[in-house]
Formats: C-alpha cells, sequence, structure tokens
C-alpha cells in the first residue's frame, strides 16, 4: 500500500485573508485604547493620594506605566499567535461605534458638569465609571468581542461601588483613588486579555 502525500494546507481566499487582517488591526486597537484609558484612571487615581511629586502617587505612575507598556507590548508583537477566532462584524459596525463613542463623551462631559454644578465633585469618577461601563454593552456587539461584556458589568459595578463610598461620606481623594484604581484594573485586564488571546 502506497501511502498517500500529506496534502498542503488550502490557501485562504482573499475574504478569509481580509478577515483574518482587520481581526489582527482591531485586537491590536482595542489593546491599545483600553492601556490608554486604564492608564489615564490610574494616573487619576494615583492624584488623589499626595501632590504630584510624592512617592505614593510617583510609585503608582511608574506602575501603571510599566503595566500599560507590557501590555501594548503583547497586543503588537509580531510573534503573537493568530486570534484563534476571527471577528463577525455587523453591517456598519463603524458607523455604530462612532455614535456609541460620542454619546459616551457627550455623557462624560454632562457628567462633570452636572456634579460641578451641583457642588458635588466626588461624583464625577463614579458617573465617568457608570457611562464607560454601560458603553461597552454595546461595543461587545459592535467589535464582537465577547469579553467586553464583562468589562461592561465589572466597570458598572465599580461606579455602584463608588455610589456607596460617597454616600458613606469618603473623600473626594478616597474615592479617586478607589474608582481609579478599580477601572485601571479592569480596563488593564479587558487589554491582556485582547492581547493574548483575541
Amino acid at each position: 500500500m502506497t501511502p498517500t502525500p500529506p496534502t498542503a494546507p488550502p490557501t485562504p481566499s482573499l475574504t478569509d485573508a481580509e478577515c483574518l487582517e482587520l481581526t489582527r488591526k482591531l485586537r491590536r486597537r482595542g489593546t491599545l485604547v483600553l492601556s490608554f484609558f486604564a492608564l489615564v484612571w490610574a494616573f487619576a487615581a494615583a492624584s488623589g493620594t499626595g501632590s504630584a511629586t510624592d512617592v505614593v502617587p510617583v510609585s503608582i505612575e511608574a506602575a501603571a506605566l510599566a503595566v500599560t507598556a507590557a501590555a501594548i507590548y503583547l497586543g503588537h508583537r509580531k510573534e503573537a499567535a493568530p486570534s484563534p477566532r476571527m471577528v463577525s462584524l455587523p453591517a456598519n459596525w463603524a458607523r455604530g461605534v462612532g455614535v456609541v463613542n460620542t454619546v459616551e463623551l457627550v455623557a462624560v462631559f454632562a457628567v462633570i458638569a452636572a456634579s460641578n454644578a451641583a457642588g458635588r465633585p466626588e461624583l464625577i469618577p463614579v458617573g465617568i465609571a457608570l457611562v464607560v461601563g454601560l458603553h461597552f454593552f454595546p461595543l461587545a456587539r459592535l467589535y464582537d468581542q465577547w469579553q467586553y461584556r464583562w468589562t461592561a458589568a465589572l466597570l458598572t459595578a465599580v461606579a455602584v461601588v463608588g455610589v456607596v463610598l460617597v454616600v458613606a461620606g469618603l473623600p473626594d481623594e478616597n474615592v479617586r483613588l478607589v474608582v481609579g484604581l478599580a477601572c485601571a484594573a479592569v480596563l488593564w485586564g479587558s487589554a491582556y486579555h485582547v492581547a493574548v488571546r483575541g
């Protein structure tokens, strides 16, 4: 009996190749955006721990930069394994993302204006965490990234914890520290998941 020669794997069609490239681009972009905003939250948290040159805020900021750099490296490295699945994007997904992000931005400014007008600046990080969390629910579908649902749920939970801290009478700085570090941790977790698992 003659052994059959191994067959070459099929060459992906142009459509598959394009989908694979889009998946890779979205993976990299997601890692970058999530990491950047985690860094912003960490710096906001650090601002609640003392003046800019104190040891604690500088340590938090240095650690945040290292964690962010590592996430971006993981998401952009050339030897990264391909994503285990290709995204399946809905029609007009880019337009939908633009609408969601615009609504989020307007809502963030509304939270800041309303909190300041009410004389309750401690509600700003809580309100922003809620807005950011809620905006991940539609993004999970628009980007076909199921992990954004838990990102949304966790950020929303952080906002609820923040409300409890405000009601309990914690100082503005403490609320900013807790909410900021928790939001940073959630976004870094999402960034690392997107970078490593796709």
